[in-house]
């Protein structure tokens, strides 16, 4: 019996259930992670908020069916993870800079400052769901059906956002 045939059979059943409960976490947790990820950007963190969100599943069990169940983590690690970040800004308006003493000569780490930052505002000048797109395909090695079926849209859909993100990548990515 395949894994996903174990959730079709038990919906009846709460997630509660101890192997319920383990289905959806093999079935889901990588795939949770990746999005979170490649979405924000932050391994740790979004390792942190896909492990909150399973704590949260659990915490909610009786409350939501095992159908319902991977929509659920994702919104809750989505949410989780945009906590953190708006908690971040606040403390980053208020912490002291300080000055990071290095060997490099200064030429180096401008250079490479800049360089960072072209890369960065690339990748982020992306819409979303392209970004997600190119990072699930290109870092991740998921094929178009797969993120298809991860972001609930058609294989054609992925296509377009692949084409349309290495277009845009490479334009301003041109210089580097």
């Amino acid at each position: 019996m395949k894994k996903t045939q174990l959730l079709e059979v038990d919906l009846n059943k709460d997630v509660c259930e101890e192997r319920i409960y383990s289905t959806i976490f093999q079935e889901n947790a990588k795939t949770i992670f990746n999005h979170i990820f490649y979405k924000y950007g932050n391994e740790e963190k979004a390792h942190d908020a896909v492990q909150e969100a399973f704590v949260k599943l659990w915490e909610n069990c009786t409350k939501v069916p095992p159908q319902k169940a991977k929509s659920y983590l994702y919104t809750v690690a989505n949410n989780l993870y945009l906590n953190v970040i708006k908690a971040e800004k606040v403390r980053l308006k208020y912490a002291n800079k300080t000055l990071k003493t290095t060997n490099e000569t200064p030429e180096f780490l401008l250079e490479e400052r800049e360089f960072e930052e072209k890369l960065e505002m690339a990748l982020n000048s992306l819409p979303e769901n392209q970004r997600s797109t190119f990072l699930l395909n290109r870092i991740d090695g998921m094929k178009y059906a797969q993120i298809a079926e991860l972001e609930g849209v058609s294989v054609k859909a992925i296509e377009k956002r692949m084409h349309l993100a290495l277009k845009s990548l490479r334009e301003k990515i041109d210089g580097i």
